[in-house]
């Protein structure tokens, strides 16, 4: 259950983070235009590249254990990294709220092939779960899987909280200092998961 619950934070906190795929995902649930597609396409993605970000860093592990300490380093670093851009964002916001109010709704297809393309396309995704996400659960052994249910748990919570209940997040999250919050639970977060990272490697 630790490992599970640490996954499902470690998750939660990477993919809140504002981003083009969560304005995406938002807007559509506010216009209830294929919310159930866009919904499903971003949590199973993400499944998928969880997967395999813990198969792969996994699979180097076993094969070459000094290759831990290689990831643990590395990850820890892109981890202080990313907390220190979320820190900025969060001290020192800019003009890119989410204004999915002004956006009109689309066909079906349109829908699906910008969500695919939001999620696929975008390089942040890869190192956020095969990534990070892999290298933080290789430091859980065998619990590497349970830690990586949890992130995957963490995705379809979050993106169908944003997609079906968009009409009551929004006046919420389409504030500016609501995504200023996040930013800076993220910070702390990354920061913390980096430290401990590099420190135990």
């Amino acid at each position: 259950m630790t490992a599970l619950a640490a996954g499902f934070g470690t998750g939660l906190s990477l993919i809140v983070a504002i981003g083009a795929q969560n304005a995406f995902v938002l807007r559509q649930g506010l216009h209830r235009d294929a919310v159930l597609p866009v919904v499903a396409i971003c949590a199973l993605s993400d499944a998928l590249l969880i997967a395999l970000g813990v198969a792969g860093v996994g699979a180097v592990v076993v094969a070459w254990p000094g290759a831990l300490k290689a990831v643990a380093l590395v990850g820890g670093g892109f981890l202080l990294v990313y907390g220190a851009l979320a820190a900025r964002r969060a001290l020192r916001p800019g003009d890119d709220a989410l204004r999915a109010e002004s956006a009109a709704a689309g066909s079906r297809r349109r829908a699906v092939l910008t969500c695919l393309a939001l999620t696929w396309l975008n390089p942040h995704v890869y190192l956020d779960t095969v990534f990070l996400l892999g290298s933080i659960a290789s430091d859980r052994g065998p619990l590497r899987w349970t830690f990586g249910l949890g992130a995957g748990l963490a995705s379809l919570c979050w993106f169908a909280a944003l997609g079906f209940g968009a009409r009551l997040l929004s006046r919420y999250l389409a504030r500016p200092s609501a995504w200023r919050v996040l930013d800076g639970l993220v910070a702390v977060t990354m920061l913390v998961l980096g430290g401990m990272l590099i420190a135990g490697a």
